[in-house]
């Protein structure tokens, strides 16, 4: 992979610290039927926050009742109040992710991914396509029909949130970061569902060694089907950028081909993470910034545009404004974990990523 020990423990504590920061920016405004990219800039237009360049600031004092209704959490995740971060499912399968690696390896089955989420993961911190999937797992089915009893959110974003762990600890090896994200994401998805785990975990790998984030999302695009329905959505993104379009005509054109989907669904999202880390250009705070303004499901999108951000650029190159608010303390459901230091996960992860290429 040609990276210096040294460069990968850097690169790997920039795509924890891009996840979570990423993760924390889009978590006030997570609700993508609500808070469409129009509502979004408003906002933005009304705190005085435009370009965005910092968390969200706190609700403007003389919004009107309805105007602007930010999630139950807004107090935790918004600029001058973060002390640590969020508890947050987009980070608890990361944090899960690696517990699974850790105990059993690389050759880790799916059932045994169905056992961390018994063990380690409560029930009711699990949505839409986890929840059917670990439902269906406590009476007693296996993969993959895991994936398919009563099931109706199989290609929804929740496989391809939980992928991660699996670009970093395959550094500059996209083929075998989606092999394993496949692995993990057919115990609750099909379809566009799996792919969009398979592009995700191809994509963190791919920005190890890639020179700009178009490099680490056609390297992503040959580790799926290229017919697929997130493929074509992907392409059309970077044909777009491509093009000269601007970030917002491509969003809407995008919007118009994918909005039928819902916000939630994998395909919509990836193209607006696409669009975040093309029009971002390898700028951490552009990319996530961006990526949280395109809407959709902006927590789980930032998180995802922050950790290949992170990866391209490595820890000491994120603005302080990012990261010294997580005060190095990580919240989550994760049996075992709540509490524990970021640094203390990445240097985890390191640890599996150098012994992955040994």
């Amino acid at each position: 992979m040609g990276l210096q020990h040294v460069d990968l423990a850097d690169r790997i504590l920039g795509g924890w610290l891009g996840r979570v920061a990423g993760n924390m920016l889009g978590k006030p405004v997570e609700r993508g039927d609500y808070w469409t990219r129009d509502r979004i800039d408003r906002y933005l237009r009304r705190t005085d926050a435009l370009p965005l360049t910092d968390y969200l600031p706190g609700p403007p004092a003389d919004a009107l009742p309805g105007e602007f209704e930010l999630r139950p959490e807004w107090r935790e995740c918004v600029r001058g109040r973060i002390h640590g971060s969020c508890r947050d499912d987009d980070v608890d399968y990361t944090v899960l992710g690696l517990h699974l690696l850790e105990s059993h390896g690389f050759g880790f089955t799916t059932e045994q991914v169905g056992e961390a989420w018994l063990l380690h993961l409560p029930f009711l911190q699990t949505f839409t396509a986890e929840r059917a999937a670990y439902r269906n797992l406590a009476n007693g089915l296996k993969p993959p029909v895991s994936a398919t009893r009563d099931n109706p959110y199989q290609e929804w974003i929740g496989a391809l949130i939980r992928a991660d762990i699996f670009g970093w600890t395959c550094p500059g090896d996209p083929h075998r970061a989606a092999a394993l994200a496949r692995r993990d994401a057919v115990l609750s998805h099909t379809g566009n569902g799996v792919y969009g785990a398979m592009w995700a975990a191809a994509l963190i790998a791919a920005a190890f060694t890639a020179n700009i984030p178009r490099d680490a999302v056609e390297a992503a695009l040959e580790r799926i089907p290229a017919g697929c329905r997130l493929a074509r959505a992907v392409r059309h993104t970077v044909a777009l950028h491509a093009s000269g379009t601007s970030w917002s005509d491509t969003l809407g054109e995008l919007a118009d081909e994918t909005g039928g989907l819902g916000w939630i669904h994998t395909v919509p999202n990836a193209a607006v993470i696409t669009a975040g880390l093309l029009y971002g250009a390898g700028d951490f705070t552009a990319t996530i910034a961006l990526t949280v303004r395109g809407g959709l499901d902006t927590d789980s999108n930032g998180a995802t545009a922050g950790s290949v951000a992170g990866v391209l650029s490595g820890a000491a190159a994120i603005p302080a404004q990012w990261t010294e608010p997580l005060e190095d303390r990580l919240r989550t459901a994760v049996f075992g974990f709540d509490g524990v230091r970021i640094s203390e996960l990445a240097e985890r992860t390191v640890r599996l990523a150098a012994f992955s290429a040994s």
